[in-house]
C-alpha cells in the first residue's frame, strides 16, 4: 500500500505535515490546521521538541535520537521524521536494499518530503541531505522516532485522562506484532502436527513391530520419532527467540506508556505519593507482560494441543474422554475456589512490599544521617519488622497455594489412576490393543500439561487484573494539562502578578488553611521577597505561583498592569487591594499552560535535584546542545567557573546522584546556574543561598542583582542580608500578610519584620 503523502501548504507547515502523514499510515485523519495549533507554530516554523509533544498527545510514543545511516536503516522504527537540510523536516517510511545488484546491493530509502513529493533515494542521496557532505563513517543525524499506542484509536475515551487500561487495550501491545504472532501461530501449528504423529507411531512399534519381531520397522519408526523430535527442538527454538524479542518490546512500551502518564500528572500527586508504590506499579507492568506474551502465548499453544489430543483420545475411547473431562472440570473448580483468598493476600503483599521498598531506598540514601546520629539499629530494626510482615504475608500465601495444589494433585493424578485402570481393562476385554494404551497414556500426558497450563492462565489472569487495576489509579488521574481544556500558549505583554484572595489548604489536613485570603501585587521588572517565620505558608505560596498546586479559592493573575497599593491583612477585616486596571486586565494562570508557565520562570527550589550526569548537563538540564555562551554567562553568575577550573574533566564532570562529591553550597550554586541557564522573565528563589558562605553569597547576590534587572522576581528567605535591598517585602504570619512595604518602611514600624530582623541586623531593642 503507497505511503499516504501531503502537501505543505506553508513553508513552516513541514512539521504538522509530516505528522499528519504518519498518523494518516496508522489510520488516524487530522487536519493541518488541527496540528498546526497542537504542535505550536510561529515564524520560525516548529521545533523537533513540539512534534514529539504532539504526537505523544494524538497517542503516539516519540524517542528523538542520533543515529549512524546502518541504525537508521537496520533497526530504526519507520515511518520516523528525520532533521533535513538543517532547516526542514521530512518523513522516512520505508529502507531497503536493491536485490538485484549482486553481491552488496544498492540501499535505497524512499521518503516523503512535504514540500516537495515521494522519492526513493540513494544511500549518497540521502546522506547529502540528512547529515550533509562533510561525513565520515560514523556521522551521526537527528532523527524522532514514532511509534503507535493503543492510545491513537481510543477515539471515545476522555482526551483529559489516560483512560482505563482494560484488556482489550493490552491486547493492541500484542496486535502492533501480528506478523510476528503469525509466524507464532504457524510454529504452534507445526509442533502440534508433528507431535500429532507421535501416539501412532507409538502404537505400530507395539502393535506392528514387536508383535511381527520386525526390527528393521522398529528402527524405521525409531528414526521418524528422532526426526519428530529434531523438528519440535527447531520449532521451539525459533519460538522462543520471537517470543523473547515480542516480550522485549511490549515489556518496554508498556513501560514507556506509564512513565508518559506518570509525567503529565500534576507535582502535587509526588508530595503524597510514597516512592515504593510507585515503584511496585513499576513492578505490575512486569507481571502483565508476562501475563500478555507468556501465559497468552503458551494457553493459545495448550488450547490448540488440548483441542486435537482431545479429539483423538475421543477416537481411541469415548469412555477415557468423558472421565478426562469431569476429573479435568473437577480440577478446574478446585483451583478457581482459591481464587478469590489469593486476591485479598495479593493486595497485601503489594501494600507490605511497597513499604518495604520504600524503607530500604530511604535507609541507602539515609545513610549518612543514620550514622552521623548512631541510629543504624533502630533504622536496621524497622527494615527488618517490615520483612517480618513481608515474610508472614508469603508464608499464608504459600500455605494457602499448598493446599490448593494438594487438593488438585490428588484430583489429577486420581483421574490418571482411574484413566489407567479403564486403559487396562479395555485390553484385558480385546477393546484395546497394547499399542492403543500405550498412546491413550501418551495423549493423557499431552492433555495434562494443556489443562495445567489453562489453570495457571487463570491465575495468571486474576494476577494481571489485580495489576491493572492498581495502574488504572494512575491512568485515570487527570493530566496536569487535560486535553479537552484548551490552555493559552503566549503570555501577556505586561510580567506583573496579582494576587485576589488566595486560600488553600493541603490534602488531608482536615481543611485547615495553609493560606487564608491572600491579595498582593507583584510588580513587573522588580524584586518581591517573601518573609516570615517558619510554617508561614511562603513555600507554599511559591509553589501556587508555580502553578504546582490549584488554589482552593481566589486567582492568580499575570500581565495586569495597575497602579497599586498592597494593604496587609487587619484581623477584623479581611485584606483590601486597591488598584486600578490602566493596561490589559491580565490573565488568570489557571488558564496558561503549564509548560509555557514553567518555561518562563527559573526556580531555585530548597530541595533542588542534582541529577547523575556532568556539571554541564545539570546546568543545561533537557537541552541537547547547550548553548556553551549562556553555560559560560551563568558560571559567571553562579561564580562557579573558580570551582570547575579546578576540575580534571571541567565541565564534563560527572556528578552522582543527587550530587554526591559536592558541597551543599556547590550543589546551590548548580542551581543558580541552571535557574540562569534559562533565561527566564520570572525567577523564584526559595532559601537559595542559605547553603553559601559570606563571601560567595556577597558576590553572587551582586551578579543577581544585575541579572535581575527588567525581570520580575520572588525571593523566599530567612536570611535578611538576601532580601533587605528588595524593591518591596511581603511579610506572612500564619497563613496570612501581616506587613508589606521596603526594608526602612518596615524596620521603622518595628513591628512583624522589626522583630524576624533586629537579631541579624544588629537593630536592638
Amino acid at each position: 500500500m503507497a505511503f499516504p503523502f501531503y502537501q505543505q501548504y506553508d513553508q513552516m507547515d513541514c512539521g504538522p505535515t509530516c505528522l499528519r502523514m504518519i498518523a494518516r499510515h496508522y489510520g488516524r485523519q487530522y487536519s493541518l490546521q488541527s496540528l498546526r495549533e497542537k504542535v505550536g507554530m510561529n515564524r520560525e516554523g516548529v521545533s523537533l521538541l513540539g512534534i514529539s509533544d504532539t504526537a505523544e498527545a494524538l497517542g503516539f510514543r516519540t524517542m528523538a535520537v542520533k543515529i549512524t545511516f546502518d541504525q537508521l536503516f537496520y533497526k530504526a522504527t519507520l515511518p520516523c521524521v528525520i532533521h533535513w537540510e538543517h532547516n526542514h523536516f521530512v518523513v522516512v517510511y520505508r529502507a531497503e536494499k536493491n536485490r538485484f545488484n549482486w553481491p552488496d546491493g544498492t540501499r535505497y530509502v524512499y521518503v516523503a518530503d512535504p514540500a516537495r513529493e515521494l522519492l526513493k533515494l540513494t544511500e549518497e542521496e540521502f546522506l547529502d541531505g540528512w547529515i550533509g557532505t562533510d561525513r565520515t563513517d560514523k556521522s551521526t543525524g537527528i532523527a524522532l522516532l514514532i511509534e503507535p499506542t493503543p492510545a491513537l484509536h481510543d477515539d471515545d475515551e476522555d482526551e483529559s485522562k489516560g483512560g482505563t487500561v482494560g484488556f482489550n487495550r493490552l491486547y493492541g501491545y500484542l496486535w502492533r506484532y501480528r506478523k510476528l504472532l503469525v509466524q507464532l501461530v504457524l510454529g504452534m501449528l507445526v509442533g502440534s502436527g508433528l507431535q500429532l504423529i507421535l501416539p501412532f507411531l507409538t502404537q505400530s512399534i507395539v502393535d506392528v513391530g514387536i508383535n511381527t519381531q520386525n526390527i528393521g520397522f522398529v528402527h524405521l519408526v525409531l528414526i521418524a520419532q528422532l526426526a519428530l523430535f529434531a523438528g519440535r527442538t527447531t520449532v521451539e527454538f525459533i519460538r522462543s527467540w520471537i517470543l523473547l524479542h515480542v516480550s522485549t518490546r511490549i515489556n518496554l512500551q508498556l513501560l514507556s506508556d506509564f512513565f508518559i502518564k506518570l509525567m503529565k500528572l500534576p507535582m502535587s500527586y509526588f508530595d503524597v505519593k510514597m516512592m515504593g508504590d510507585i515503584m511496585q506499579r513499576v513492578g505490575d507492568h512486569q507481571r502483565i507482560e508476562n501475563f500478555l506474551t507468556g501465559q497468552t502465548l503458551s494457553t493459545l499453544f495448550s488450547m490448540l494441543n488440548l483441542v486435537v489430543f482431545g479429539i483423538l483420545l475421543a477416537v481411541y475411547n469415548s469412555s477415557i474422554f468423558f472421565v478426562f473431562l469431569i476429573g479435568s472440570g473437577l480440577y478446574a473448580v478446585w483451583v478457581k475456589l482459591f481464587m478469590k483468598r489469593l486476591r485479598k493476600i495479593d493486595y497485601r503483599m503489594f501494600d507490605v512490599s511497597a513499604r518495604s521498598q520504600g524503607a530500604l531506598v530511604q535507609l541507602i540514601q539515609g545513610m549518612q544521617e543514620i550514622k552521623l546520629h548512631n541510629c543504624e539499629k533502630p533504622k536496621r530494626w524497622e527494615w527488618e519488622q517490615l520483612q517480618v510482615k513481608q515474610f508472614r504475608v508469603q508464608m499464608k500465601t504459600l500455605a494457602l497455594s499448598q493446599y490448593q495444589q494438594a487438593g488438585a494433585f490428588f484430583i489429577n493424578e486420581g483421574k490418571n489412576i482411574f484413566i489407567t485402570f479403564l486403559a487396562a481393562q479395555a485390553v484385558i476385554e480385546g477393546n484395546l490393543t497394547l499399542g492403543g494404551m500405550l498412546s491413550v497414556q501418551y495423549i493423557i500426558g499431552q492433555l495434562n500439561s494443556p489443562i495445567e497450563q489453562l489453570i495457571q492462565f487463570i491465575k495468571s489472569w486474576q494476577e494481571a487484573q489485580i495489576s491493572l487495576e492498581r495502574l488504572n489509579e494512575i491512568h485515570e488521574l487527570s493530566d496536569e494539562e487535560p486535553a479537552d481544556k484548551p490552555l493559552a500558549t503566549t503570555l501577556p505583554a505586561g510580567r506583573g502578578i496579582t494576587i485576589r484572595d488566595l486560600s488553600y489548604s493541603y490534602p488531608g489536613t482536615g481543611g485547615m488553611p495553609v493560606l487564608e485570603h491572600i491579595n498582593a501585587l507583584i510588580p513587573p521588572g522588580k524584586v518581591t521577597a517573601i518573609v516570615g517565620s517558619s510554617g508561614s505558608g511562603k513555600t507554599t505560596l511559591l509553589k501556587l505561583l508555580l502553578k504546582a498546586y490549584d488554589p482552593a479559592a481566589g486567582d492568580i493573575l499575570v500581565g495586569e498592569q495597575m497602579n497599586y497599593v498592597n494593604r496587609p491583612r487587619r484581623r477584623s477585616a479581611l485584606h483590601t487591594l486597591d488598584a486600578q486596571p490602566v493596561g490589559n486586565t491580565g490573565l488568570r494562570l489557571s488558564q496558561v499552560s503549564h509548560r509555557l508557565w514553567r518555561g518562563q520562570c527559573g526556580v531555585v527550589m530548597q530541595d533542588g535535584f542534582i541529577f547523575s550526569d556532568t556539571i554541564l548537563r545539570n546546568i543545561a538540564v533537557g537541552d541537547e546542545h547547550p548553548d556553551l555562551s549562556k553555560v559560560g554567562r551563568a558560571l559567571q553568575i553562579a561564580n562557579l567557573q573558580d570551582f570547575i577550573d579546578t576540575l580534571p574533566l571541567g565541565l564534563r564532570t560527572k556528578i552522582g546522584a543527587e550530587g554526591n562529591g559536592l558541597s551543599q553550597g556547590q550543589k546551590q550554586r548548580i542551581l543558580i546556574a541552571r535557574a540562569v541557564y534559562k533565561d527566564p522573565q520570572y525567577i523564584f528563589l526559595d532559601e537559595a543561598t542559605n547553603a553559601l558562605d559570606a563571601n560567595n553569597e556577597r558576590i553572587i547576590q551582586k551578579n543577581l542583582s544585575e541579572f535581575f534587572r527588567g525581570r520580575t522576581v520572588i525571593v523566599v528567605a530567612h536570611r535578611l542580608s538576601t532580601v533587605k535591598h528588595a524593591d518591596q517585602i511581603i511579610v506572612m504570619e500564619k497563613g496570612s500578610i501581616a506587613e508589606v512595604g521596603t526594608h526602612a518602611e518596615l524596620t521603622a514600624r518595628r513591628a512583624g519584620y522589626f522583630n524576624l530582623v533586629k537579631n541579624q541586623l544588629e537593630l536592638g531593642n
